[in-house]
């Protein structure tokens, strides 16, 4: 017997990509206020301004965990702190624009309407590109619970984030942006070898914009192979050479031919073990 089976699919009301653009948005835009003028100080975060915007919890989170990384102290009422922290939000959502190049979707005005004939023409792209954006502007301030003087205020801090589409000929999306890493295919991460040559290796790569120190070829091999002090080596009663062990012996000097010779070329020999006895 055959059969078939059905999967129930839901959407929610915002989609992810609205989601991630503006909290990517707010985490930037929070990244760039410095709490530290009121390190070690007890503050009240008073987010009453930014309530009924979309995603204020998200704001109020994030701002919260700021301040404790800046080494301030929360107080979850306003009488126990000694100084107020007053946020606002002057942007908070996305946009959207769209280009287009072909032909766009089209309606054939009929003065005799004929049946069987369409009058739509369907939209027929060769390329069409999709940029969204992401756009926080917050500002902070904070002021003497006591006294109601100023303290310290943040100034109007914008950041935005950006998701990028693109389809060639119907085949697409290409999505780029902030809120992806690197170039997707469909929603799939895209790995072009021949176009993204680093893109198979793992290892982090390094900018020329970036401090970094380098360690020469000699040095790290001087450092992994330090040399060996010799264990026992005596002179020999016919030589006089030492034995080391533990490194390959120096080769001995060579008498009969002159140390540097540019005419007769020389050849390393084995150095000659000493006749007497070796103590380890």
């Amino acid at each position: 017997m055959v059969g078939c089976g059905t999967t129930r699919w839901t959407d929610t009301s915002r989609t992810a990509t609205e989601q991630l653009l503006l909290s990517d948005a707010i985490d930037r835009a929070v990244s760039q206020v410095d709490f530290r003028a009121l390190a070690g100080r007890t503050v009240y975060l008073d987010a009453q301004p930014v309530q009924g915007l979309i995603d204020a919890p998200y704001l109020v989170s994030t701002v919260r965990q700021q301040l404790l990384a800046s080494g301030c102290i929360l107080k979850e009422k306003r009488e126990d702190a000694d100084y107020i922290v007053e946020l606002r939000a002057g942007t908070l959502g996305t946009d959207r624009h769209d280009i287009l190049f072909g032909v766009p979707a089209t309606q054939i005005p009929s003065v005799f309407p004929l049946n069987g004939v369409p009058t739509n023409i369907p939209e027929i792209p060769f390329i069409k590109r999709t940029h969204q954006r992401g756009v926080a502007k917050i500002a902070v301030f904070a002021y003497n619970r006591t006294t109601g003087r100023p303290a310290w205020q943040s100034g109007v801090v914008s950041a935005e984030s950006k998701a990028k589409n693109t389809w060639v000929f119907g085949a697409g999306p290409f999505q780029r942006g902030t809120i992806y890493e690197g170039t997707r295919f469909a929603g799939s991460k895209l790995d072009v070898p021949l176009i993204y040559p680093g893109s198979q290796d793992h290892t982090e790569r390094l900018s020329v914009a970036d401090e970094a120190f380098f360690v020469e070829p000699g040095e790290e091999f001087a450092q992994k192979n330090p040399p060996k002090p010799a264990s026992g080596g005596q002179d020999s009663a016919s030589g006089g050479q030492k034995l080391q062990i533990g490194l390959p012996a120096a080769p001995a000097p060579l008498s009969a031919a002159p140390a540097e010779s540019p005419s007769e070329p020389q050849t390393a020999r084995p150095p000659r073990l000493p006749s007497g006895p070796i103590s380890n």
